[in-house]
């Protein structure tokens, strides 16, 4: 719960904007996961890069509970539905 834990992606122009309405809208459809997709799309309107310890935390710390209860099975249904469009 809180803003510092939604999921947000931030466009920089309106085709930008329109790709992850459509993909989200697809994705609603599909009823991938149970619950609705919440994640903000928003302008960009500043960029902060994040603390080295927060980069590739997912890729870093597989094992960790958060990562293998909550994210593993979210990243294994995309992966699975994305399968063909994902590069070799």
């Amino acid at each position: 719960m809180g803003t510092q834990y939604r999921s947000a992606i931030f466009y920089h122009d309106k085709d930008q904007e329109h790709i992850a309405e459509e993909v989200i809208d697809e994705l609603s459809e599909k009823k991938l996961w149970e619950d609705p997709i919440v994640t903000q799309v928003a302008p960009l309107d500043a960029f902060y890069a994040a603390e080295d310890y927060h980069r590739d935390y997912y890729e870093r710390n597989p094992e960790q509970g958060y990562c293998r209860v909550v994210i593993a099975p979210k990243v294994a249904k995309a992966r699975q539905y994305f399968l063909e469009k994902l590069k070799s």
